[in-house]
């Protein structure tokens, strides 16, 4: 007789939710089934162990009121918490930013896309997400999260997460693991202050990374393996050195704001399809650099300005826009450019600023309108 009055009440309930699937009745029924022998969640306040029961409520900083908790829910899993906005267009997008959250609010299952910005919340519960497994977007900028309240592994299970939005917080350290799946990951504007070697293993998907604003001071070997990394961002950091082996694939490389004073010599000949480089507000020298540093044929955009160097490094021909103004270079060496100067040879350079260094105007050499035919601004 239980089994008759499960069955019917599934029936009226698919009957009544018709714009849902299948999958989603299923779910529905088990979910049921499960309710009638547990009456409630169970929420106990926990961090650190990872075989903690999944929780919701987080203990009172000292001194100060207790934080408000999310109620406990026994929502199946097409419905939506209170706290957040499902749109029936778009049921796979919970929508909970900009609403003075503390805590996370349950996910349900069906979810793809959960936007969490702009809200008050400090801390990732070990299992917040073992819910909601297909998650592609996951939105939690703007926020107070610290590296001391995530959980250890609280991404583990988001198998399908291509998307992960973590910049503006107080994170000191790169969360692990990450889903192999991620395509991006945003965590600038942190307290990041190293970048483990190992720490971004096996995301051999990842297209875009942007670490900057931070206090970064050491890279290692961390962005060779990432086999499909497009653009890195590491600007307005504390890196004393490049990192060690950019990605075959690497396109953007951004260290402009950092510390570097030496570049490796062919270090950028291992990155065949980089094109935009820039490297300004550095300490690089002359002496720093090899003779053939920058000689890399796919760069289309070189920024080394505002850096220390004396004179034009040289660079490749194929180079269409090349930034030096605010260095110490005092002289216009025309075989930064062209190795030989005829009809045949010339400079696909269209753009030059060399404002703000110790060049004359009449230091120009004669042969330079031959060489750099193409540029359309130059500026001493």
């Amino acid at each position: 007789m239980r089994w008759v009055t499960i069955l019917i009440m599934a029936g009226l309930c698919g009957a009544s939710l018709g714009q849902y699937n299948e999958e989603e009745d299923l779910a529905w029924l088990q979910y049921y089934m499960r309710q009638s022998r547990v009456s409630s969640y169970n929420y106990v306040p926990y961090y650190e162990d990872e075989n903690a029961p999944y929780v919701y409520s987080y203990p009172a900083a000292p001194d100060t009121e207790p934080e408000p908790g999310p109620e406990p829910q026994q929502a199946p899993s097409w419905q939506c918490p209170q706290e957040c906005d499902c749109p029936p267009n778009f049921s796979s997008a919970m929508y909970c930013d900009t609403r003075n959250l503390r805590y996370l609010p349950f996910v349900p299952s069906r979810m793809k896309y959960v936007y969490f910005q702009n809200n008050q919340i400090t801390a990732i519960q070990e299992g917040a997400f073992d819910n909601a497994t297909e998650l592609e977007w996951l939105a939690l900028h703007n926020n107070q999260i610290s590296s001391e309240k995530m959980g250890k592994r609280v991404f583990g299970k988001l198998k399908n997460l291509e998307r992960l939005y973590m910049n503006n917080n107080n994170l000191t350290k790169l969360p692990t693991p990450l889903p192999r799946s991620l395509r991006e990951l945003h965590l600038s504007y942190n307290q990041i202050s190293k970048v483990p070697s190992n720490a971004l293993e096996g995301l051999e998907n990842l297209t875009a990374l942007y670490l900057s604003h931070n206090f970064i001071f050491e890279m290692g070997a961390s962005l060779k393996g990432l086999k499909s990394l497009i653009l890195a961002d590491l600007s307005y950091n504390h890196l004393r050195k490049v990192p060690d082996g950019l990605p075959v694939s690497l396109e953007q490389l951004y260290l402009e704001y950092n510390y570097i004073n030496t570049i490796p010599d062919d270090y950028f000949q291992v990155s065949p399809r980089l094109l935009y480089v820039r490297m300004s507000h550095n300490s690089l020298t002359n002496q720093g650099l090899s003779t053939n540093t920058f000689n890399s044929s796919s760069i289309l955009e070189l920024d080394l300005s505002y850096n220390r160097l004396q004179k034009i490094p040289r660079v490749n021909t194929n180079l269409e826009n090349l930034y030096l103004q605010g260095n110490q270079i005092n002289e216009f060496s025309i075989s930064s450019f062209c190795s030989v100067v005829d009809v045949m040879n010339y400079s696909r350079l269209q753009v030059l600023r060399l404002d703000g260094n110790e060049i004359k105007r009449n230091a120009v050499p004669p042969d330079a309108p031959l060489c750099l035919r193409r540029a359309t601004v130059i500026e001493i």
